[in-house]
């Protein structure tokens, strides 16, 4: 008597679930790297906007402003300045490289960074012009104070601002 069975033995069965197991491991690594470039690409935007947006502010209140009192003499990370109507001002790095805090760019007792991005690195540096304008060099360091491990990286950014001739 012959026997007719069509059906798997175990070990055909095993195989292919081996199979299905593999594949789906790999594509849920795939997925998940691609989602997790994802968030890194947006996390940087946002630190590069908010460096970008304090940048901005800084540059064109010391352009316009009428004179540079303190460039980093007490501290390389503030600046105190006379604006355009003669008040005193500032700019200011604050909790920058203390643990446990998130540290920002102010300008007075104002914050120009949002909470989302954490300071790092920051300086004022100083260069009184002889045979060229006086300038500020401004450079800072920042993450994403949210991210973590492969999603969080150092975005920098540094600038020199010409002054005017006081």
């Amino acid at each position: 008597m012959k026997n007719n069975s069509s059906a798997f033995s175990l070990v055909e069965i095993l195989v292919v679930i081996s199979v299905f197991a593999v594949l789906g491991v790999l594509i849920t690594r795939s997925v998940l790297l691609t989602l997790g470039g994802g968030q890194k690409s947006e996390s940087l935007i946002s630190v590069r906007d908010n460096l970008n947006y304090s940048v901005g502010v800084i540059e064109r209140q010391l352009r316009n402003a009428n004179s540079i009192t303190d460039c980093g003499s007490a501290t390389p990370s503030a600046i105190l300045y006379t604006d355009q109507n003669g008040n005193p001002a500032s700019f200011s790095c604050v909790n920058v490289k203390v643990p446990g805090t998130i540290g920002y760019i102010a300008s007075g007792a104002a914050k120009l960074t949002d909470s989302s991005v954490n300071i790092t690195n920051c300086s004022f540096e100083c260069t009184q012009g002889v045979t060229s304008p006086s300038s500020v060099t401004i450079f800072l360091e920042a993450v994403d104070a949210s991210a973590s491990g492969i999603q969080n990286s150092d975005v920098t950014t540094s600038t020199q601002v010409l002054l005017r001739n006081y």
